[in-house]
């Protein structure tokens, strides 16, 4: 899984120089541009949204050695219910809306493209692609760890029901229950563990793809009243998504080497698009149609993944628990942060 996304995101970066390619009539506007005010801002960009980056990813990781931050604890829920409307506002507000204005503008042939709605094809495609990965990744590892972990030595299942193989009936019984019990509470631990790193792989393959264009539409401008609103806003962005990943890679108990790994990465997705967009800045046409063909389709994918995620690994495995279900105080807590979480970032796309 994790040379898959590693490998993925190494064919998807090179794509996007290629967008600097201009193929139509629809040309940058050059009012109000100023290449050395805009570098200074892109460079104030890169140093602020990496902090930001690292602050958001950091916070649930270097948290977990205090209490109130556990896993366990009732104000990590909140914490994740914030996330998840924070993640599920960037994938409605922010990537969806840029989606379908990409994929049908102008500078677009009419035919295929105002014939029939892409974006929301290819959001569709992303969510039900990441349903596929869910339940395939699951379903091979609860089948592997379900065969390792039965206690064949002890019993044989036969029709559905028990042969126990023992000094006595009883004793038997006794023991092959026992050994039942303790391969279906490690069964349930590998699987469950399984399910975090996958949500928390899928879920950063989403934030970085639309993380790089993002980035590198930010790198290419050269207008500085354009920047200066994104800087502030995309540190935001940030953060809040970092805290979302965080929490999920928390729960995914990785290695500290893959924790790195993926907190490293997320951080320096979006600087390294800025990057990127200052190299090819002067050649960079964000209206050709390679741009909004390959941004467009991009984002909505993102878009899919990143709405997946958020209503069915996130919001529905936390709010139909027997915890939540049995809290009044935490699932009125969790229902006020999740809408926090998503009118704040709903409120970003004012200036992002």
């Amino acid at each position: 899984m994790k040379r898959a996304f590693v490998l993925t995101i190494l064919l998807l970066v090179p794509l996007l120089p290629l967008t600097a390619q201009a193929e139509c009539e629809c040309l940058n506007e050059s009012e109000g541009h100023d290449s050395s005010e805009a570098l200074k801002l892109k460079i104030v960009a890169i140093a602020s949204i990496l902090t930001a980056g690292v602050i958001g990813v950091g916070l649930p990781i270097l948290g977990e050695t205090y209490a109130f931050l556990r896993p366990d604890r009732d104000f990590f829920f909140l914490v994740k219910a914030f996330a998840a409307g924070v993640i599920l506002a960037t994938g409605l507000i922010h990537i969806l809306p840029d989606s379908f204005e990409s994929l049908t503008s102008p500078c677009l042939n009419e035919h295929p493209w105002q014939d029939f709605p892409f974006a929301g094809f290819m959001a569709m495609m992303g969510s039900i692609g990441t349903l596929v990965v869910d339940s395939i990744a699951m379903g091979y590892y609860e089948r592997s760890n379900l065969k390792r972990a039965m206690p064949v030595s002890e019993a044989e299942v036969e029709g559905g029901g028990v042969v126990v193989v023992g000094e006595s009936s009883r004793e038997g019984a006794a023991h092959v229950h026992a050994g039942g019990m303790h391969a279906h509470v490690h069964v349930h631990g590998s699987v469950e563990l399984v399910r975090h790193r996958v949500i928390a792989q899928v879920f950063e393959l989403g934030v970085v793809v639309h993380s790089v264009i993002i980035g590198i539409s930010l790198g290419a401008s050269e207008t500085p009243s354009t920047i200066r609103p994104l800087v502030a806003a995309l540190s935001f962005h940030q953060f809040f998504e970092g805290l979302g990943l965080g929490g999920c890679i928390v729960q995914a108990k990785f290695k500290a080497k893959a924790i790195m790994t993926m907190s490293l990465f997320f951080s320096l997705t979006t600087p390294v698009g800025i990057a990127i967009g200052i190299g090819i800045a002067s050649n960079y046409n964000e209206n050709s149609p390679t741009a909004l063909i390959v941004e467009g389709i991009l984002n909505s994918l993102s878009a899919g993944i990143l709405i997946y995620m958020a209503l069915v690994d996130l919001l529905a495995a936390d709010f139909s628990s027997a915890r939540m279900r049995n809290n009044g105080k935490l699932q009125l807590g969790a229902h006020v942060f999740l809408l926090l979480g998503a009118g704040l970032m709903s409120l970003l796309a004012k200036w992002a």
